[in-house]
């Protein structure tokens, strides 16, 4: 079978952009380039907010709002190759969300509302 030219720039950047977590796609062809996560449901509304200011920034944004325990959420944003995981949580009181880079594993407390995704 024959793989169209989409297919494999896919299958080489798999390749060579994984570790044994999943994919560590870069942003020009993640699906997406951030996930907004609520890690409890009380946090929905907050993350649903932090989804819509996102996404009229024209961010390519994914907001997981399954009823799962965190850790299936984050391992689940690690497999598809997301490279940016926000994590709304406990901090919210405080105004607060995790912002989590998938290659480096860096986690940055940042305002939730000067969310800046790098592009």
């Amino acid at each position: 079978m024959l793989l169209d030219t989409a297919e494999r720039v896919l299958q080489a950047a798999a390749e060579q952009n994984q570790d044994a977590d999943g994919l560590m796609l870069p942003g020009a062809i993640a699906p997406f380039l951030a996930i907004v996560t609520p890690v409890h449901p009380e946090r929905l509304s907050a993350a649903r907010e932090i989804y819509r200011k996102l996404s009229a920034a024209g961010v390519d944004v994914l907001l997981d709002d399954r009823d799962a325990r965190p850790g299936v959420k984050f391992k689940d944003a690690d497999l598809i190759g997301v490279p940016y995981r926000i994590n709304v949580g406990k901090k919210l009181a405080e105004g607060i969300v995790e912002l989590v880079e998938r290659r480096s594993r860096k986690s940055s407390d940042v305002r939730a509302d000067e969310i800046s995704i790098p592009r």
